[in-house]
């Protein structure tokens, strides 16, 4: 959820502006047609990749493997392929071989090159437009393999069909070395692509294992019946990748991981409940089509507030729903609406709305189209309309004659929502009581609060400090025009199974809501926030990290476009002050104390200076070192914490960032809820890799 790499300097960038020329007229220019610039083929991508992966960072990064292994998918989905490997190798290159039917070699009628080319150097370019070569797929856009190769340094295409085995290798943004050639025979049949990203594209190049098994793991959740593998090769040296086809069959000793589901969405939905707990024994499960569009939907409800609802469409994640997800809620509310009308639970005059019959739910909705449509490259919103009305069909069918069939089920169901209906109304009362409409311009601050004196919320910063003292120093060491503290008293409630009306009656979260300005629940506005910076300083102890994850859950479930806009930071305050004769230095890690004052300083348990000397040559007296170790913001004076944590010139801050929502989802359930045994698992395996300060 953090990214350790988002840790920089706060730096002021100049931009100088310069004066029309003379003579120039200023309202034109010389604009004229010479100005205007063309992009011709993959040019465009380098240019603006933005346009056609997100980002140049890690999220894009990655993203270059999820168009590739599509391309590999879709062919498993046309029943084609039913087996793919993806190998992470050594130079941050990657690998995806598959067992399709190969990527078609011979010359296309148009392009007047073989069709390999043309698919891995024309945008729009495939079999997913028009003709017959996929009846579904993920990457209708057709800019997948293109733009994987516009914007990676070398790749690597091996086609294997009709008895031969065909290569051509592209360099520095998808320029082919020479024609697709033949290089041997074979009597396998599939594609593999090798690409290493572009150091010029991509400032870091190095992909995270775990990244790409949850996705991959998703994946085989959605088509059954297919084998994915996994397999990290980065520190196995030089791989003979030209002797099989997959890498996994030369044994080498690697981290590797391979998934094959044949329940489908079922299994994904029991397996993002692991840590939960159902509220009913049977997994709703349901696939037809519908006028052309496949739908396939699987729902569990579970004893939790949150609900975790996942969509896709032609096996591509949309992460901001779309019109499939439209179609489920409405027969979601519609068909529970029934069941409790029909006495089923509550009173006829109840009703319950959408955000009702979402507490507590788990489900999964995948449709499966020809003709599929994406508002924008990426494919996080669907906007194709005919899959709305199918998915609603289908669902609200087949869900109503499931409650019917399963009556304890369907009680179990009715009962979860009706308390949710009736906690709604309870919280709504405790909000009109407390953050009412128009009631934040007039509520007084919170006393504890030192605000700033500006009101330019983009260069104002909000620094939550734990206790008094810390507070006392914050508040005096302080740039007073742009820096706000507000002290927290001891641990804030643990919200993760909290409502709003209990968060409430929190005062140390009250405090903090009328501090951010954003209001929270249905009235939450991000336009605002007061602070653009908000920062989480506490102390670099266990009570420090638990008061940070206690935050961290707050902030994530209740005030995400905080966490999504870039506004929300962790301080990363110095673990050590070393003296150096009469030069101060500050060491944020261990190895940084241990390079500036050695490894024979002694530390105290308190926070007293120990001293030591360092011998020169010959034996001569060399400069004292003394090392003082910092447990609390609250041991440091004024003007240590302004140098160390506050002062923008000088400070380290990691910014939050949520790279998978789902997993962050999963991994708040299991911190901060009720699985013991989920939670003791996690704390166990991962022992070795916490640092304690007892």
């Amino acid at each position: 959820m953090m990214n350790a790499r988002n840790m920089a300097k706060s730096k002021v960038k100049k931009v100088k502006e310069s004066a029309p020329k003379k003579g120039q007229n200023n309202s034109t220019g010389s604009y004229g047609a010479e100005q205007i610039t063309v992009l011709e083929g993959l040019e465009a991508v380098r240019r603006r990749p933005g346009m056609y992966i997100g980002t140049t960072g890690t999220s894009g990064l990655h993203h270059l493997v999820w168009e590739v292994f599509d391309n590999s998918r879709d062919e498993a989905m046309g029943g084609f392929a039913n087996d793919i490997e993806v190998a992470l190798l050594p130079e941050n290159r990657v690998r995806v071989a598959d067992n399709g039917r190969g990527i078609p070699v011979d010359i296309h009628p148009k392009t007047k090159v073989s069709a390999l080319e043309t698919v891995m150097t024309k945008l729009h370019a495939g079999g997913k437009f028009g003709g017959e070569g996929y009846k579904v797929s993920g990457g209708l856009h057709g800019v997948g393999v293109s733009v994987v190769n516009a914007l990676s340094s070398v790749v690597y295409a091996e086609v294997h069909r009709d008895g031969g085995k065909y290569m051509q290798e592209y360099k520095n943004g998808g320029k082919p070395l020479a024609k697709v050639k033949k290089i041997g025979s074979s009597d396998l049949h599939g594609t593999i692509v090798t690409f290493e990203p572009d150091p010029k594209i991509f400032p870091e190049r190095e992909f995270n294992w775990d990244t790409v098994v949850a996705h991959m793991r998703q994946q085989a959740y959605l088509v059954k019946g297919l084998r994915i593998s996994i397999i990290d090769l980065r520190q196995a040296g030089k791989v003979d990748d030209e002797s099989v086809f997959y890498l996994r069959e030369l044994g080498l000793d690697a981290p590797s991981t391979s998934f094959y589901f044949e329940g489908g969405l079922r299994s994904l939905v029991a397996f993002q409940n692991r840590h939960l707990e159902p509220i009913h024994k049977n997994i709703f499960y349901i696939e037809k089509e519908e006028e052309g569009v496949q739908v396939e939907v699987a729902l569990q409800f579970v004893d939790d507030i949150s609900s975790r609802l996942m969509a896709f469409a032609n096996n591509i994640y949309n992460t901001e729903g779309g019109m499939h997800v439209t179609g489920f809620k409405a027969a979601l509310t519609r068909t529970l609406n029934a069941q409790l009308k029909n006495g089923n639970g509550g009173g006829k005059e109840e009703t319950f709305t959408g955000d009702d019959v979402l507490e507590g739910l788990t489900a999964v909705i995948s449709i499966k189209m020809r003709e599929v449509q994406f508002e924008g490259q990426t494919k996080s919103k669907l906007g194709s309309v005919e899959a709305r009305g199918a998915t609603e069909a289908v669902f609200g069918d087949a869900f109503g004659r499931f409650l019917e069939e399963h009556p304890d089920d369907a009680r179990a169901i009715v009962g979860k929502v009706t308390l949710a209906m009736k906690a709604r109304k309870a919280a709504k009362a405790a909000k009109d009581s407390i953050l009412r409409k128009g009631a934040l311009e007039g509520m007084q601050l919170p006393g504890k609060l030192a605000d700033c004196q500006t009101r330019h919320a983009e260069e104002a910063e909000l620094f939550i400090v734990e206790g008094d003292s810390a507070g006392g120093t914050a508040k005096t060491g302080r740039d007073r025009r742009t820096q706000a503290i507000l002290p927290l008293r001891g641990k804030i409630l643990n919200i993760e199974r909290a409502r709003l009306d209990k968060m409430l009656s929190s005062e140390q979260i009250k405090n903090l809501v009328v501090a951010l300005g954003t209001a929270i629940g249905d009235i939450f506005d991000i336009t605002k926030l007061r602070y653009h910076k908000v920062i989480i300083a506490t102390d670099a102890d266990v009570d420090g990290a638990h008061i940070r994850t206690l935050l961290l859950t707050l902030l994530y479930r209740h005030f995400r476009p905080v966490i999504d806009g870039g506004f929300l930071y962790i301080a990363q305050p110095p673990l050590y002050k070393i003296k150096k004769g009469k030069e101060v230095f500050y060491a944020y890690e261990e190895k940084e104390k241990v390079r500036l004052a050695g490894e024979n300083v002694p530390l105290e348990t308190e926070p007293v200076a120990e001293e030591s000397e360092e011998t020169g040559e010959k034996g001569k007296r060399g400069v004292k070192i003394s090392v003082q170790r910092y447990k609390g913001l609250g041991e440091m004076n004024a003007e240590e914490l302004w140098e160390t944590t506050m002062d923008p010139a000088r400070r380290i801050l990691k910014q939050v960032t949520i790279e998978d929502a789902q997993e962050a989802d999963q991994i708040f359930d299991m911190l901060m809820g009720t699985d013991v045994p989920a939670r003791k698992s996690f704390i166990q395996s991962h022992a070795k890799e916490a640092t304690l300060d007892i």
